[in-house]
């Protein structure tokens, strides 16, 4: 697999930025942990919004402090997925979203790009003292099935969010 690292996005990945949307959008894929991305046709917009999830005074009433991050292929620098990881877990989020949210651009996929980066983030989840981290993927998804549990994911049981009408896996992964 391509050597790729996992950073905070900057203004200077804007380029790419707008591109990962672009093809996740194109392809109807959901774009997981991207944030409010899929709304936002404004990468600075995004960007700053970011900023303002990191902290827990200024991140949006309802939401919980999170850190945004991309994976970077560094060959030729461009953004093969997006992470979110959620420092600590609201209702909303211990029932139906986790800790981790992520995608892979659809040109990427089958790769191994998702284990590797859930690995990497899993790394920050450690050093931070988040453990256990919790996950979920909607049932139909076996790609994210089986990158859950190619990084530990233990099962713990299958709920249904009526909000987006889908039901929901849920892994827990002792660090």
């Amino acid at each position: 697999m391509d050597n790729c690292i996992l950073i905070k996005p900057g203004t200077f990945h804007a380029r790419e930025i707008a591109a990962y949307r672009g093809e996740m959008l194109a392809a109807g894929s959901p774009m997981d942990g991207t944030g409010i991305l899929k709304h936002t046709e404004d990468v600075l917009e995004w960007l700053a919004y970011c900023l303002l999830c990191e902290n827990e005074e200024t991140v949006p009433q309802g939401l919980v402090a999170a850190d945004q991050f991309v994976f970077v292929r560094k060959a030729d620098e461009k953004i093969v997925g997006m992470i979110q990881l959620r420092r600590r877990l609201n209702n909303q989020l211990r029932e139906f979203g986790g800790h981790i949210g992520y995608s892979v651009r659809p040109s990427e996929r089958r790769r191994g790009y998702a284990k590797r980066m859930l690995k990497d983030c899993l790394a920050v989840c450690r050093a931070k003292g988040i453990s256990p981290v919790l996950l979920t993927c909607r049932v139909q998804n076996e790609a994210s099935r089986r990158t859950i549990l190619a990084n530990g994911g233990v099962y713990e049981n299958t709920v249904f969010c009526e909000a987006e009408g889908e039901s929901l896996e849920r892994y827990w992964i002792t660090l």
